[in-house]
């Protein structure tokens, strides 16, 4: 299953590196090769000499080691993996990760690494809640590291809630999932999702019913077919997934500054649902009822981003579009794909009753220059994997 593959894992100070024995004993087991970094603190949990002889090779620890050093220096150990994983990744490593120190070798080795990274967070349920460490998470992600767990339950310290690492078998089955060849490994694949906010004053803004989940799914299912996954998302009530490169916006003109910035790619998903107009005179203050009446807005056209990659210098090889319709969906998504010059449009109906906008499921067209595909109504994962795997057939 990964024969051939090498992991590195670093080891944190935390009670759950005991777990990583059971880990190092399922990916040998399944012929990967694995490369062991022992922290001071993991080093308090479980022995050197119990880690080398499930991993089956020496266990580095000290960035000092001169005989470590000679055999093996710390930017070529960074290097020698096809996956570097933390785990337990405890409050302070994932600290150091987020302000990109290097005062160990583990620290030194991830900030170092050209290789795609993955952590198992493990520590107390407040220190998970504590502001600093959500803040820390979402920087990790925003970089591009991928993250398993963690888990609810019954902690070492006598609390409950989430905290606890992710079991062996699951960070076994992510580790699976990251390393597998999949028909879009070495592609680079652009997916914009959620609505954007254009405010109106500092309290209100101009939005619409998206959640997000459509676009979070097709991110997800590329980053399951192997490709490197940059998502750019509005505010969407669905949480981003993990392992994509997370930009997230919040107006029209922040999305496409960050879709351009994401250039070049193979391919690009726009499946946001981007405000077509902003307030030109939005306001500085929260507007007040006054004597004067109703305050007069002005709007704005706001730039089109299809059609701004469809006619840019580093257009992708297959820009989709998305059109959500309330009326004539399939002759509208037509008129669109033809004015914005993209290469298919997945078309769906948002009319009222239809449930899709914010819901579970979706019914969508395929349009592209000479067919229109009709698909069943289906969950929106489904919907997902089944356009995931069409790109990958367009890119093969």
């Amino acid at each position: 299953m990964l024969a051939g593959k090498r992991v590195t894992l670093i080891i944190g100070g935390g009670i759950a590196a005991y777990k990583c024995l059971d880990l190092i004993r399922r990916l040998r087991r399944a012929g990967a090769k694995v490369t062991p970094v022992l922290t001071r603190g993991g080093a308090e949990f479980v022995t050197p000499l119990s880690v080398a002889a499930l991993a089956g090779t020496q266990v580095y620890q000290n960035l000092f080691d001169l005989k470590d050093e000679a055999e093996m220096g710390h930017i070529q150990l960074s290097r020698l993996s096809d996956l570097v994983v933390v785990a337990p990744a405890t409050a302070d490593l994932m600290a150091k990760m987020a302000g990109g120190h290097s005062n160990d070798l583990a620290t030194t080795l991830l900030l170092a690494t050209d290789k795609p990274v993955m952590i198992a967070p493990a520590m107390n349920v407040r220190m998970w809640e504590h502001p600093a460490t959500r803040r820390n998470l979402a920087q990790l992600r925003a970089d591009g590291i991928a993250v398993i767990g963690p888990e609810s339950g019954d902690m070492a310290c006598g609390e409950f809630g989430p905290g606890r690492m992710a079991e062996p078998e699951a960070i076994f089955d992510a580790i699976v999932a990251r390393l597998r060849a999949g028909p879009l490994a070495g592609k680079r694949v652009l997916v914009t999702s959620g609505p954007t906010h254009e405010p109106i004053d500092p309290v209100r803004y101009i939005a619409n019913r998206s959640s997000g989940a459509q676009g979070t799914a097709i991110a997800r299912a590329l980053r399951d077919l192997g490709a490197e996954v940059v998502f750019v998302t509005g505010p969407a009530t669905v949480p981003p997934p993990d392992g994509v490169v997370l930009r997230p916006v919040q107006t029209a003109r922040e999305m496409l500054a960050a879709v351009e910035a994401a250039l070049p790619v193979d391919a690009a998903v726009l499946a946001a649902a981007v405000a077509d107009w902003r307030v030109e005179n939005a306001f500085a203050q929260k507007m007040k009822k006054t004597a004067q009446g109703t305050p007069e807005i002005k709007f704005r056209e706001n730039p089109d981003i299809l059609a701004t990659l469809a006619r840019h210098p580093a257009r992708p090889g297959l820009l989709i579009g998305f059109a959500a319709e309330t009326e004539n969906v399939i002759a509208h998504a037509q008129a669109k794909l033809a004015r914005k010059g993209c290469d298919w449009i997945v078309a769906n109906d948002v009319s009222d009753g239809s449930g899709i906008m914010g819901g579970a499921e979706n019914a969508v067209h395929l349009i592209t220059a000479d067919s229109v595909e009709d698909w069943p109504r289906l969950p929106k994962d489904d919907v997902a994997r089944r356009l995931a795997a069409r790109i990958a057939e367009a890119l093969a």
